[in-house]
């Protein structure tokens, strides 16, 4: 099975950080974000990778082309710099051909057993499953009384019955029929009209997720991964 990686946006809010190279490659624990997010398949026994390209893939590229062996193939394909996650999908619909491929974003890593996610996909029989994830709020939530007292308060609490959308996808080739443009985000009319038609299954992760979105993220990705805290190294 192939993975997809979607690593071709701007990553504006990393400042600094994606000045002159792509999120992906914005390091933890001195190696790129993109190579933890490769690790993590790779111990699920996926190691054929697509890399869709686009701000700076110049630098994605040259990363590769210069990194030791990990014992992984990697296609970096250049799918444009203001192509949307969609339209990115839809250039490398030639490289997955007719079989099921997993996809995800290169900015966010978890401990998701991806085994058990393709079993699912399998077992679900739908065109896309999504992995899901409960989010936390990055603010200390209080809660009141009916006299306006406050009566808790939890720091950055888990939100329950919500849930969401943290890559980490397993698609059929079918499902890429969805995508009508290259300026067509994947999760916004594909992903409605699939689950729309019953087409869009979703593994619920309850594990570790977190996505490389701030400076804020990255510091705190790179502390766990200091203190030997990063649940996200399953290799």
């Amino acid at each position: 099975m192939k993975a997809v990686i979607l690593a071709g946006g701007l990553g504006t809010r990393m400042g600094d950080e994606t000045a002159a190279r792509p999120k992906p490659l914005v390091e933890i624990g001195g190696r790129p974000i993109l190579w933890h997010i490769l690790k993590i398949y790779q111990a699920h026994g996926i190691s054929d990778f697509i890399v869709c390209a686009g701000y700076a893939g110049s630098k994605l590229r040259e990363y590769f082309d210069h990194a030791p062996d990990e014992g992984w193939r990697v296609q970096v394909v250049d799918t444009g710099e203001t192509t949307a996650t969609a339209g990115r999908l839809r250039r490398v619909r030639h490289l997955v051909a007719d079989a099921p491929f997993c996809m995800t974003y290169g900015d966010g890593v978890a401990d998701v057993d991806l085994s058990k996610l393709v079993a699912w996909h399998r077992a679900e029989q739908k065109l896309v499953t999504v992995t899901a994830v409960q989010p936390r709020v990055p603010f200390g939530v209080l809660t009141f009384s009916e006299g306006d007292h406050v009566v808790n308060f939890e720091e950055k609490p888990q939100l329950q019955n919500i849930w969401v959308n943290s890559g980490f996808f397993v698609i059929e080739p079918r499902a890429l029929d969805y995508i009508e443009s290259d300026d067509q985000p994947w999760e916004e009319a594909p992903m409605a009209r699939l689950a729309r038609e019953h087409q869009l299954a979703a593994y619920r992760h309850d594990g570790y997720w977190q996505c490389m979105d701030t400076p804020r993220d990255r510091d705190q990705l790179e502390r766990h991964w200091r203190e030997g805290t990063a649940r996200w190294k399953v290799w």
